[in-house]
């Protein structure tokens, strides 16, 4: 059960990091640090898009709207490294 607990947090490690290159790539777009209308560009932007828009539109509908700010991505990390990483952990590793 120990190596599947790493597979699962190596997992959500490689998620993280996605969406934190979303994040960053979605400031660098909006302050037109780079041109979206480049080939390049627009792959990363829809590859970095489909894997992590589907996450944050369900916290996005949960949350009330505080107009431009999204903080979605913050509560994304936060269950990931306070509720998904520890209920891993108890079920996988501390029985």
């Amino acid at each position: 059960m120990l190596e599947l607990y790493k597979l699962l947090n190596s997992l959500l490690e490689l998620y993280m990091l996605i969406l934190l290159a979303y994040c960053i790539f979605s400031f660098l777009l909006s302050f037109g640090v780079v041109n979206p209308s480049s080939n390049i560009v627009r792959g990363i932007y829809m590859f970095l898009s489909r894997a992590c828009d589907p996450v944050l539109n369900v916290i996005r509908q949960a949350l009330p709207s505080l107009g431009t700010l999204d903080i979605s991505p913050i509560v994304v990390f936060l269950a990931i490294n306070y509720l998904i990483r520890p209920l891993l952990f108890s079920l996988l590793v501390a029985h």
